[in-house]
């Protein structure tokens, strides 16, 4: 059976030590475990990485350790990430404040990935953004993406 090809925003690495947020913490763990455990295939992004190190430490550390320790991939920025990104901010689909946000969408759609993964429900998984990006992705001709919480995986967060 083919893997899932999940991309994790940053928002996914944080949340692994949120303990201000202790249910979004299990179920992100849960879903880490998943992973190490080979349930899925797992991109992150320079994007990514470039925000994890704006952290404070010792979060910072943490969240590298994370990352550095475990067979997670790291795409790499691309001319064709960055068009994606640009169309979806001519498209309304977030404003240049949240470029970041619209990157993190492209690298996933521009690596073929299945989903995107994120708690950041003010700018990635809500209606609005997920309705603009459909349109976007079909308007240039790039397969749907699902964008979905990290609970959404964890089998009701159970």
């Amino acid at each position: 059976m083919k893997k899932l090809k999940l991309y994790f925003d940053t928002s996914v690495i944080s949340h692994l030590f949120a303990e201000d947020a202790p249910e979004k913490m299990l179920d992100t763990n849960k879903l880490w475990q998943d992973f190490i455990d080979g349930k899925y295939e797992v991109f992150i992004s320079d994007t990514t990485i470039e925000e994890i190190d704006r952290c404070y430490e010792p979060k910072r550390g943490k969240m590298r350790d994370k990352i550095d320790g475990c067979n997670i991939q790291t795409l790499q920025i691309s001319d064709e990430v960055k068009v994606l990104s640009e169309e979806y901010l001519k498209n309304g689909v977030l404003n240049h404040n949240s470029i970041d946000d619209c990157r993190h969408i492209a690298f996933a759609v521009v690596n073929n990935c299945d989903i995107v993964v994120s708690w950041n429900f003010k700018h990635i998984v809500n209606y609005r953004t997920i309705d603009k990006v459909k349109f976007v992705n079909a308007t240039n001709h790039y397969k749907q993406i699902s964008i979905i919480s990290p609970t959404m995986l964890t089998e009701g967060g159970e």
